[in-house]
């Protein structure tokens, strides 16, 4: 099992986001989120959203840095992906 992060590229707030990911599990994605900071607030039904200043310390603490198109493909291929139109 792995915890991907990408790279902070998507404004909202001031600032700028990145993506947290399990590519296996959404239990190991919690269990990292928690043990790291991450509010729970920050989750979106598969991913955490996390701001570009918190990416370098989870990278610290064991998360993979891929690109977004890495990211979104391990998250599809986990059979995790929430689609767009499935979203709220």
């Amino acid at each position: 099992m792995t915890i991907l992060v990408d790279t902070a590229q998507w404004p909202a707030h001031g600032r700028l986001w990145a993506h947290l990911v399990s590519d296996e599990s959404l239990d190991e994605l919690h269990a990292f989120a928690l043990a790291h900071g991450v509010p729970p607030r920050a989750f979106d039904l598969d991913h955490y959203d996390v701001p570009d200043d918190m990416v370098d310390r989870l990278a610290a603490a064991g998360a993979r840095r891929v690109s977004a198109h890495e990211l979104t493909r391990a998250l599809i291929a986990s059979g995790l992906r929430v689609r767009a139109r499935d979203r709220r």
